[in-house]
């Protein structure tokens, strides 16, 4: 309201633009108390104005002075103290910006930047430049002279020969090979500044090829009289020719142009080491550097350790496994021939059921080289080979294969004998006999001799007794003297201590086992079976009545038709019953043989029964006479059985094959194959050996019929002979009506319809029919002929001409037609098919006219063909009586 009432309008608008002008007025100064960016391109970095560029006068505006300055992009160019730009230091075209800061202390904090586009400068090359052609790493920008500013690191080097040897600036004179090439450095262009390209052209010049030097490594036992003339030469690969040889603490070389040493007189005059000969090249240019390489002979003694002794101490029992320490010493016994020379060695060795080798390093001492060996090694109850496998001289290169021999030593961590869960067998004794005792079973006994100590207690008792006795496969065993068992019953023996007398480890034990002192042995219930037997078969004895005994040793003769004296076997007894078998060969004659027992002993306490009863007589029968056989030939069809094989009767028997049980009846159809056949004599079972009858069953294939041969037309009038042309054959063919019993049917005999016929072909070779081959023919495959004969009349008066309306062949051309026949008031007369195929001029079928008799005239008929859609077809005809 105040404004109004001051001014007009006009001038309060121009007051108003005073005012705000005169706020940013004031506020512009304080803020650019630094100055305005600008920027500035630098294109020739060569000129000199290029190396003080002020950059304060760069700045746009009114800066204050006493600023500071900053090289935001770490240009490398900028003198931050005095604000000077160096163009020419910095090594890389682009664009770089530089900040300037004011705080003039009264409030105005502000900064402006100069931005600086700087140009490629690409230097100016050398006119020589050079390489050596084994230089694998040529730096390219050595190319530039040295006189001028030295180009931009930023640019492109290309490869204006296509050498392939490029990498970055880097050339690869092997690659590029010999020659001159040219490459050319190019900086980009940048902003308005353009791109600035400079050329060097490099010569590569050969280097000098002093060769690859291949190293001579020999081993004293080699033949080295074979290198008494050895060429230097030789052991170089690839080397210019021309060079001079020098040696080192040898006198093998008679000049610098000499390259022959002997070797043999080295070894003589120095002895086993390492000489070296270098062959030296010298360059035909100035810019390659001379090229040597050195061939060196290396000759090593070889070692014999023949006659070296390992000693592994020492064996111990199983309970010190965890504690024990184990010391080696492997000892060259024989130093006449070689002295090993004293130094560190390393000696490699296996130990057996550990994976691969050990490897030890000590010093050898005046032949004597000491080494421990890991207890882990050894971790179980076992026995441990320790073979050494090789030893080297830590100053040697290997080259020879040192001669070891068999050194070794076993090392025995020797088991605690554990018999806790022995099985301890003590058969029963007899009263007055000292008892065996058996150790087997769940053992850890090896081959050995021990001591045990045991008690006795029970029905005898007796502590604290010693026996001693061998293992042997983990079985052994001791005897309880008679004298500690007088009693019978039962008796206890527990073995309380065991120690292996050559390892000397003793452990306790608690095994025990129990057995029985038994009286003397009385059978008055013992019974004799032997049955009557065929001759060469084993006679089968049984015995029952054997009271508790177990095993028994059975002693006995044999009289009367065979005789045998002392036989002797040993018998299991279970519940009183035992058996045995008389060998074959004791029984060769047939007649009566009596069994004398002679003996019976108790196998479990030795005790001998006494015997009341032991005689027993038994038969052996003869065997029949081997059937007489015949090879049988047959046909199939004659359907031959096992009776009509030779040799025929109830007493023989027939099987399939020589091992068959099963046997075969007589009505047991033949088949082509091997029979065999024995006589058994039904009285004393006794039968004859099985003999071999061939049969040989003969088969006529039957005939085939080709595809569709069953398949004729009526009209063609085929017989038998045109079925016969329908098959394949291999034999005569005959036709049958009947499969079974037919009457043969001739050749030429018309086929019929839908009729059966039986095929057989006979073999003259094997004389044998085939099996029916039954065909039903079909007279129907006609083809459908453009028109065919149908009568116009038929006079039905029983004269035997044309008595009867029938359409000739119709049946054979269309099997499944039907005939329809009415008279003129559409009556149907006749209704007829190929199975009712002639009109007699009667209607008895639908009973019109007078007597079933059609009268004379005009009667039409429809046919329907029912055949490839052939449509129906009417006609008339005329019966005339």
């Amino acid at each position: 309201m105040v404004l109004k009432l001051l001014f007009a309008p006009k001038d309060y608008f121009l007051h108003f633009i005073i005012i705000i002008v005169m706020f940013f007025s004031k506020t512009n100064i304080n803020a650019q108390c630094a100055g305005n960016n600008n920027s500035l391109t630098v294109c020739n970095i060569t000129d000199s104005s290029s190396q003080s560029i002020n950059l304060f006068n760069q700045l746009l505006g009114s800066p204050v002075a006493g600023g500071t300055w900053k090289d935001d992009l770490f240009s490398g160019g900028l003198n931050q103290t005095t604000g000077i730009l160096n163009a020419q230091l910095i090594n890389k075209s682009g664009v770089y910006t530089y900040t300037y800061t004011v705080n003039d202390g009264s409030g105005c904090i502000n900064s402006a930047t100069v931005t600086v586009t700087v140009g490629g400068y690409s230097g100016v090359s050398s006119p020589n430049v050079s390489a050596c052609s084994d230089d694998s790493s040529f730096n390219l920008f050595q190319g530039f002279n040295g006189n001028f500013l030295g180009p931009q690191i930023n640019g492109v080097w290309s490869d204006n020969n296509g050498t392939g040897a490029l990498n970055g600036g880097l050339l690869n004179a092997k690659v590029a090979g010999l020659g001159t090439y040219s490459f050319t450095y190019t900086m980009p262009a940048i902003g308005t500044c353009p791109a600035q390209s400079s050329t060097v052209n490099v010569t590569i010049f050969r280097a000098p090829e002093p060769g690859t030097a291949v190293p001579l490594l020999l081993c004293s036992s080699d033949d080295l009289s074979l290198y008494s003339d050895l060429d230097l030469n030789s052991r170089l690969s690839g080397a210019d020719s021309g060079g001079l040889w020098t040696e080192t603490g040898t006198v093998e070389l008679s000049s610098p142009f000499d390259s022959r040493v002997n070797v043999q007189n080295l070894y003589n005059t120095f002895g086993a080491g390492a000489y070296s000969f270098t062959y030296s090249v010298l360059p035909n240019n100035p810019i390659c550097n001379i090229k040597k390489a050195t061939v060196t002979i290396i000759i090593e003694d070889l070692l014999d350790f023949t006659g070296a002794t390992l000693e592994v101490n020492s064996d111990i029992c199983e309970e010190e496994i965890a504690t024990a320490t184990y010391s080696a010493v492997l000892t060259q016994v024989n130093q006449l021939t070689q002295n090993i020379p004293n130094g560190t060695y390393d000696v490699t060795y296996t130990v057996s059921g550990v994976a691969g080798s050990i490897t030890t390093t000590s010093s050898f001492i005046n032949g004597v080289f000491n080494f421990d060996i890991n207890r882990v090694l050894f971790p179980k109850v076992g026995k441990y080979s320790i073979n050494i496998t090789r030893i080297v001289n830590n100053a040697s290169l290997g080259i020879c294969t040192n001669i070891i021999g068999t050194i070794k030593d076993d090392l025995n961590v020797n088991p605690l004998p554990k018999i806790n869960t022995a099985t301890l067998t003590i058969n029963p004794v007899c009263k007055g006999s000292s008892a065996t005792v058996g150790i087997s079973g769940n053992t850890n006994l090896s081959n050995s001799n021990y001591n045990i100590v045991y008690n006795l207690s029970g029905s005898n008792l007796a502590v604290a007794q010693q026996a001693v006795f061998t293992v042997s496969g983990g079985l052994a065993n001791f005897v309880v003297p008679a004298s500690l068992i007088p009693n019978i019953g039962n008796t206890t023996i527990l073995i309380t201590k065991i120690t292996n007398l050559i390892t000397g480890c003793t452990n306790t034990t608690t095994a025990t086992q129990s057995f029985v002192i038994k009286p003397l042995t009385d059978l008055p219930n013992l019974k004799i079976e032997v049955k009557d037997i065929c001759k060469t078969q084993p006679a089968t004895v049984t015995f029952s009545g054997l009271g508790i005994l177990t095993n028994i040793t059975l002693n006995y003769d044999l009289t009367g038709a065979n005789t045998a004296v002392n036989q002797s076997l040993v018998l299991p007894v279970s519940s009183g019953n035992a058996s045995y078998v008389i060998p074959a060969n004791l029984l060769v004659n047939i007649g009566v043989t009596s069994l004398l027992i002679t003996g019976i002993i108790d196998n479990g306490g030795g005790c001998v029964a006494t015997i009341t009863n032991g005689t027993k007589n038994f038969t052996i029968n003869a065997i029949p006479n081997v059937p007489i056989t015949k090879n049988e030939i047959f046909c199939k069809n004659d359907k031959k059985t096992i009776a009509n094989l030779t040799p025929q009767g109830s007493q023989y028997q027939w099987f399939n094959s020589a091992a068959s049980t099963a046997v075969l009846t007589s009505s047991t159809l033949l088949v082509s194959g091997d029979y065999y056949v024995k006589e058994v004599n039904t009285v004393t079972g006794c039968e004859s050996g099985r003999v071999l009858a061939v049969v040989v069953i003969n088969e006529q294939q039957s005939p085939t019929l080709i595809q569709g041969g069953q398949n004729f037309c009526g009209l063609d009038k085929p017989t038998l002979l045109d079925l016969s042309s329908n098959t394949t054959s291999n034999g005569t063919l005959s036709w049958f009506d009947a499969p079974v019993n037919g009457n043969q049917v001739a050749e030429n005999t018309l086929l019929k319809d839908a009729h059966t016929y039986y095929g057989f072909y006979f073999s003259r070779a094997t004389n044998c029919y085939s099996d029916a081959f039954a065909v039903t023919v079909s007279l129907t495959n006609c083809n459908v002929p453009p028109g065919f004969f149908i009568p116009d009349g038929f006079s039905p008066n029983g004269d035997g001409v044309n008595d009867t309306f029938r359409i000739p062949d119709i049946e054979f051309i269309y099997p499944n037609y039907s005939l329809e026949i009415y008279n003129r008031y559409g009556n149907l007369m006749f209704d007829g098919n190929r199975f009712k195929s002639e009109w007699d001029g009667k209607n008895s079928d639908f009973n019109i006219g007078i007597d079933g008799l059609s009268p004379n005239g005009v009667y039409f008929y429809i046919i329907n063909f029912n055949k490839a859609n052939k449509s129906p077809y009417q006609g008339r005809l005329y019966l005339n009586r």
